[in-house]
Parts: C-alpha cells; sequence; structure tokens
C-alpha cells in the first residue's frame, strides 16, 4: 500500500496500488463551514376565513339592482384608423430611367435605381414625403451614375475599335 501525502489528506503521491479504492473526498479550505442544511422550512396554516389579511369580498351583483333593460349604458367609441393620404405633389420616382440604365447602360448601378424608384412610389403612395424625397434622390444619382458609366465605356469601346482598325 502506499504512503500518503501529509500536505494534502486522502491524495497519493503515486498510483501503484490500483485494487486500493481512493479514500472519501476532504476538502481542507472548507473547514469551519457549515456542511449540512437546515430542514424544510415551517409553514403556518391558518383556518379558513383567518389568516394574516383580510377575507376578500365578492363584487356587488347588478341582478337586482337595475329593473330589467335599464341598467347602466355602455358606449363603445369606433375604432380609429390613421392613414396619411398619399402625396398631392409626389416626388419623381424615375423608373423609366431606372428600366432604361439597368437594361442600357449599368445593370448593377440600374438595379440599385430600380430598387430606389420602387420606394419612391411606396412612400409616395403612404403620404411619407422625407423618405419619397430620400429615395428619389438616391435613384436619380444612381441613374445619373450608372449613365455615366454606360456612356464612358462606350466611348472607350469605340476608341478602342478605331484604334484596333487603324492598326490593319
Amino acid at each position: 500500500m502506499s504512503k500518503q501525502n501529509p500536505d494534502y489528506p486522502g491524495q497519493y503521491p503515486e498510483k501503484s496500488d490500483f485494487a486500493d479504492s481512493p479514500p472519501a473526498y476532504q476538502d481542507p479550505g472548507m473547514a469551519g463551514y457549515q456542511t449540512s442544511y437546515p430542514g424544510p422550512q415551517q409553514y403556518v396554516a391558518y383556518p379558513p376565513g383567518q389568516g394574516p389579511y383580510p377575507p376578500a369580498q365578492p363584487y356587488p351583483s347588478p341582478q337586482g339592482q337595475y329593473p330589467m333593460g335599464q341598467g347602466p349604458a355602455v358606449t363603445m367609441q369606433p375604432a380609429i384608423y390613421v392613414q396619411r393620404a398619399p402625396l398631392v405633389y409626389p416626388m419623381p420616382d424615375y423608373l423609366g430611367y431606372s428600366i432604361f440604365t439597368m437594361l442600357c447602360c449599368c445593370l448593377p448601378l440600374g438595379i440599385a435605381a430600380l430598387i430606389y424608384s420602387i420606394s419612391t412610389r411606396d412612400a409616395n403612395n403612404m403620404g411619407n414625403e422625407e423618405l419619397a424625397k430620400k429615395n428619389s434622390r438616391l435613384a436619380r444619382n444612381l441613374n445619373h451614375t450608372g449613365l455615366g458609366i454606360g456612356i464612358a465605356f462606350l466611348i472607350l469601346w469605340i476608341a478602342y475599335v478605331a484604334f484596333a482598325a487603324s492598326k490593319h
């Protein structure tokens, strides 16, 4: 049998005897703390109708207080739905310009411009002028940029073809 380590009771310095079972766990750091827990809490039972709180009073019944059909009137207000009307002067949505830019000039910028054009149309129909103005301006700027890129590529292509034809 192995000799125990005096600094840590329950631990062995070497594992030469595997037949011995380890000792029970002992935690030297928990000395002085209570390891047992108190029993269940004691609850006080009160007889029915008694206790720390007064008994609940039942609500009075409207039966018998009012003659038939002459009870308190219940009025309900109708639900009010607030909806903005479409703008009187809608912002331009540049939808045709966006479709032209998408098909003929620059596809990625044309798709983005088309999305903002549709968003402008939706904002116009909802009556949201600020959003319509922002989306309209963005759609216009994307369309102008896409058209400029398309024209630049067209000019470069014409110059390349003219330069290549003059070489032969």
